[in-house]
């Protein structure tokens, strides 16, 4: 059982930071204030690799392709809240927000409309704790912090007393959250989403599954879920991106959107580094 902030969310955050060591042109996430949410341990790793000669002269730098997996998985959904915020959603929801910090880097696109940040008690008051010591660094944005236990409390009843306007276009994000539930726990969400976000609403999230090859580097993808269970964090749940669609549709969300390692890569990777291919992003629409 987790009891203090998630482990996994500062790492993720570490890999968004990560990529501000390279040229604007190079990097596939480009996230500015993720270096503020990290704490001494991952500033000191930021900080070595900053300054290894090194990590400049090796091809990708020393990022490996779960590392790169994660930013492309971020730029891709970066690009679908730009699209989305285009469009007629009212409000933004992020679920499992760990240290997300697209309320301040979409400000501006924002315009005042709510961004909903759900998580962890102990993960989101050490955000917001960080962020109240930075918020001379923090563009205005209208962020409503919301406390939950994706386990154990319905999705619905705690966004409602949060202020959220059920029906009203929406656009969800989930990223990083789904491979540590359970699939009932996962269902149970999307339909929520479908529920409260209305006809139209978009949804973007991930999946982690479980490559089917027989070679030995599929072995060790097969394998990669149990090194996360030392982090407290076990993956539990998977989905192939073959199956998406429908099991996206018996929870009344139509697929809009698809991307696996191979396309993010085409997407997103300019320099053509590897992405981790155990994993796959989607965008979803409320049908």
């Amino acid at each position: 059982m987790r009891v203090g902030p998630s482990r996994t969310a500062e790492l993720v955050c570490l890999f968004r930071a990560m990529e501000q060591r390279r040229p604007p042109a190079e990097r596939v996430v480009d996230d500015p204030l993720a270096g503020l949410f990290l704490g001494p341990l991952t500033r000191v790793t930021l900080s070595t690799l900053e300054g290894s000669s090194l990590a400049r002269r090796l091809p990708g730098g020393l990022a490996s392709p779960l590392v790169t997996y994660v930013q492309a998985r971020h730029r891709f959904i970066d690009n679908a809240l730009a699209a989305g915020l285009e469009g007629p959603a009212v409000q933004v929801a992020v679920l499992g927000a760990g240290y997300d910090t697209r309320a301040w880097r979409f400000a501006g696109v924002l315009a005042g409309r709510p961004v909903y940040e759900l998580d962890f008690p102990a993960t989101g008051r050490r955000k917001a704790r960080i962020a109240r010591r930075h918020g001379g660094e923090l563009p205005e944005s209208d962020v409503r912090r919301v406390e939950i236990d994706f386990l154990t409390q319905g999705l619905g009843p705690v966004l409602a007393a949060a202020g959220f306007r059920p029906g009203a276009p929406s656009f969800f994000i989930w990223e990083g959250v789904s491979m540590y539930l359970t699939r009932e726990a996962v269902k149970a969400t999307l339909a929520t989403v479908r529920e409260m976000g209305g006809p139209g609403s978009r949804l973007a999230m991930d999946f982690w599954f479980l490559p089917d090859g027989p070679d030995l580097q599929a072995a060790a993808r097969r394998f990669t879920p149990h090194l996360l269970r030392l982090l407290g964090e076990p993956v539990t749940f998977g989905m192939h991106p073959e199956d998406t669609g429908d099991f996206l549709a018996r929870s009344g969300l139509r697929l809009v959107d698809q991307a696996d390692a191979a396309e993010l890569g085409r997407r997103h990777v300019p320099d053509g580094r590897p992405v981790y291919p155990a994993n796959h992003v989607v965008v979803a629409e409320v049908t």
